[in-house]
């Protein structure tokens, strides 16, 4: 990619996205810290089955990761971007990296590596390679955060529930799940408004505030039903998760995605975003989907509905054993949290999500690349979509592949 000048260059990597970084790859070992702990803790404890849902937990988020890491580097061999990346591709290291499970410690180091060169050599240049490896990362973090982070806040608080007592390492490794989820669900919608909006239109704190609140208030009555239900019916959680993600795979089909290299892969993504969509929203597909949001909200509710009935069925049938929960006050409390979350996710889109009208958007020419980066990178920029429709730009064009994912951010924007 050849190097421009500053001014003429539209994005914008601030040092808040530096700091966030390293903030997330500190919690990110921490996170690895813990678990090792954890299975630890299990073992010595005689718990071999929660250890073995842990170890199954952890190497198969793992194993997730380090396969779309692998896929998102392999078309891009000839470009590194990172003296890192040039290093590992030289000496044909990637590819034993992610057989190791070390991919993501890549990526890191490649984002840690060109963002460290960003600020304390001023090379400017290299704000939108920053950008773009960052966001690859952060969409790693959201597949890491719905494939262990959130199994594993259900598996601890479901431990909780059947021990009805709380351990140093079980409460830790629930708030630092917890904190990972609702982290990796904010962030990257204010990394690329951020990005890619004029100045004054910006994600401020406030909203960014509200956007994770009202999806912490989505996500902990989600995660809360499936752990209670988990605690009095853990043979069945099984099936209803292959139950429910099968439906929600063929939802994720029926947007005709197209974001992989390959069919195959293509259906990896979909099952991928089958597993987000069992707990959380997940925007796949271009277009006002108002009504789509909506009907994922309505299912998914009822969904939690019926497992806080099956708990509260098996409480009156064993009440002796759960005589410190009042399953009317929990389902009230969690119905209540569902709801307010809902609410607040309107005022959010209401007042605070950017409306990205004429004024706020940039150019036709840029806003072709802007709409694709965001079908991939933003999970509801649903006001950037219908805003957008009488402009002028012309189509998007379908991004399939690495390369094509990355041109939809750098396209027209020649460094």
């Amino acid at each position: 990619m050849d190097s421009i000048t500053e001014e003429s260059f539209p994005f914008h990597y601030s040092l808040l996205e530096y700091l966030f970084t390293l903030a997330g790859f500190f919690f990110f070992l921490l996170d690895i810290a813990l678990d090792i702990w954890n299975v630890v803790s299990f073992y010595q404890n005689g718990d071999y089955v929660y250890m073995a849902v842990m170890i199954f937990l952890l190497l198969g988020s793992s194993i997730l990761l380090q396969v779309f890491s692998w896929l998102w580097y392999s078309d891009c061999l000839d470009e590194p971007e990172t003296n890192v990346e040039t290093f590992a591709n030289k000496h044909k290291l990637i590819k034993p990296f992610h057989f190791l499970q070390l991919g993501v410690f890549l990526r890191y180091a490649g984002v840690i590596e060109i963002s460290t060169t960003l600020y304390f050599q001023q090379r400017r240049n290299t704000e939108g390679v920053a950008l773009y490896l960052n966001l690859d990362l952060q969409m790693l973090r959201i597949f890491e955060a719905f494939s262990e982070s959130a199994p594993q806040l259900i598996l601890m608080m479901s431990i909780i529930l059947q021990r009805g007592e709380l351990e140093l390492i079980t409460g830790l490794k629930i708030l630092t799940s917890a904190l990972a989820i609702a982290f990796t669900i904010a962030l990257p919608i204010r990394t690329f408004l951020h990005a890619f909006l004029q100045e004054k239109f910006k994600m401020s704190w406030i909203s960014t505030g509200v956007y994770f609140l009202c999806n912490l208030l989505l996500i902990i009555p989600r995660v809360s039903a499936l752990a209670l239900f988990c605690s009095v019916l853990p043979c069945y959680i099984i099936a209803h998760f292959l139950s429910l993600w099968m439906l929600l795979v063929l939802g994720v089909w029926s947007q005709k995605t197209d974001y992989m290299k390959s069919p195959g892969w293509e259906w990896l993504f979909r099952a991928t975003v089958g597993l987000i969509w069992y707990f959380s929203w997940f925007k796949v597909s271009t277009g006002n989907i108002k009504l789509k949001t909506v009907l994922y909200y309505c299912v998914m509710g009822l969904d939690t509905l019926m497992l806080l009935g099956f708990w509260c069925w098996k409480m009156f049938e064993y009440t002796g054993c759960w005589s410190s929960l009042n399953p009317y006050i929990v389902i009230l409390i969690l119905l209540g949290l569902y709801i307010s979350g809902i609410v607040l996710k309107f005022i959010y889109y209401r007042w605070f999500h950017p409306n990205c009208d004429e004024q706020k958007i940039p150019k036709p020419s840029e806003q072709q690349n802007i709409r694709q980066a965001a079908a991939f990178y933003d999970m509801e920029t649903d006001s950037m979509e219908a805003s957008s429709e009488g402009t002028a730009a012309a189509p998007a064009q379908p991004v399939t592949g690495v390369l094509k994912r990355k041109r939809a951010i750098t396209a027209d924007f020649s460094f």
